[in-house]
């Protein structure tokens, strides 16, 4: 098996959080069990054990959720003693975890620093725009608490990135959000849109992002970082480096953007193995590697054809000029036909306006040779 990167749920949806549009909140109300609880010590140890039997090169284990700080700190001690212990192939690893960042102190912070985490932060903009959805148990905002671990982060030198739900309301003020970040030097970003629930149909949330929104959100958002990017100042946008990646001639990083699914591993708190972070439901349920090997997981993903579907191309893709740069997206947001077939992105429109507008200005970027500068 080449590098391995597998995402662990240690508390499986488990989260000190109620956003309004979690979309793994919705994905636990579709199983026949919502939540697996804490990850077992023994779960733990058989997943890495496994996993870096089967990796070579590299092995990545990003920890995720619901919120895995819940799992507590004592939990990720001993993932980090395991790593160590089970690295026979003295393999590179990599470790990330994406977090609400409301448990976060200093033992966190050193922790992280100590074992080279990455931590994506969850922060949806300034406090207006953060607080109308990412509320705590009680309905209060959390705007504040998140901020201050991003500067309790900073100042023990972990390495970190913002993680910003992109709403119909964060779309229609995404100046301000990119103005917030940029006077609070939070420079590394990614954007991702929200989802509306898997059996409704798009578009009737409060927050549900409409086509015209996100073409508007895509173009604008471009701008303004082209603008820094023409001064040398070139931070970190994790959508836009993808494209830029693929104009090169260059594979991009992102699932989303590699025109079908890739060989994910998603594992919940019980060892149970899933194809997707968007697919964790019982009927895409590869296995356990509490009791299954990676080869059993992967011939149970071929036999599902969870990757063979998502290879299927829209006929109104086919000759679109952009399809080498959209490759249709991601499956969650493609259109389903009543055959079940997978066909066009419901954000077609939007991406067909974003490429118009900003892939000239992208090339200039390259050629100019702006990129190869320091960011920042």
């Amino acid at each position: 098996m080449p590098p391995l990167s597998i995402m662990i749920k240690p508390a499986s949806g488990a989260c000190n959080l109620s956003c309004r549009y979690c979309f793994y909140a919705d994905e636990m109300s579709l199983r026949k069990v919502a939540s697996y609880g804490i990850m077992d010590e023994s779960t733990l140890e058989n997943v890495i054990r496994k996993a870096l039997d089967a990796a070579s090169g590299m092995c990545t284990m990003v920890f995720q959720g619901g919120e895995p700080t819940l799992a507590g700190l004592p939990f990720f001690e001993k993932a980090a003693a395991l790593q160590e212990r089970y690295n026979h192939k003295r393999l590179t690893i990599h470790n990330a975890i994406q977090t609400n960042g409301l448990l976060v102190d200093g033992q966190w912070a050193e922790f992280f620093s100590r074992n080279h985490f990455l931590v994506g932060l969850s922060l949806d903009g300034p406090k207006d725009l953060h607080d109308r959805y990412r509320l705590d148990s009680e309905g209060k905002g959390t705007y504040n608490r998140v901020f201050h671990t991003a500067q309790l982060l900073e100042k023990h030198g972990v390495e970190f990135n913002i993680l910003t739900v992109v709403t119909k309301q964060t779309a229609n003020a995404i100046g301000k959000v990119y103005g917030f970040f940029d006077r609070s030097h939070l420079d590394y970003q990614q954007y991702i849109p929200c989802m509306d629930p898997l059996n409704e149909k798009g578009g009737g949330q409060p927050y549900s992002l409409g086509v015209q929104e996100y073409g508007s959100y895509l173009c604008r958002l471009f701008d303004l970082w082209y603008a820094h990017a023409e001064q040398g100042k070139v931070k970190y946008n994790r959508t836009f480096f993808n494209y830029l990646s693929i104009l090169r001639g260059g594979p991009p990083e992102s699932c989303n953007m590699q025109g079908s699914c890739s060989e994910q591993y998603v594992v919940e708190a019980d060892g149970s193995v899933y194809p997707c972070d968007f697919y964790v439901l019982d009927s895409w349920r590869l296995g356990n590697l509490n009791t299954d090997s990676f080869d059993q997981i992967d011939r149970r993903r071929t036999e599902l054809g969870f990757i063979q579907q998502s290879k299927a191309v829209a006929e109104d893709c086919r000759g679109c000029r952009w399809y080498r740069l959209c490759r249709g997206g991601c499956r969650r947001d493609r259109l389903v036909g009543a055959d079940g077939a997978l066909g066009k992105n419901m954000y077609c429109e939007a991406f067909q306006r974003f490429f118009e507008h900003a892939v000239p200005r992208m090339k200039l970027l390259l050629y100019s040779g702006a990129l190869s500068r320091k960011p920042f």
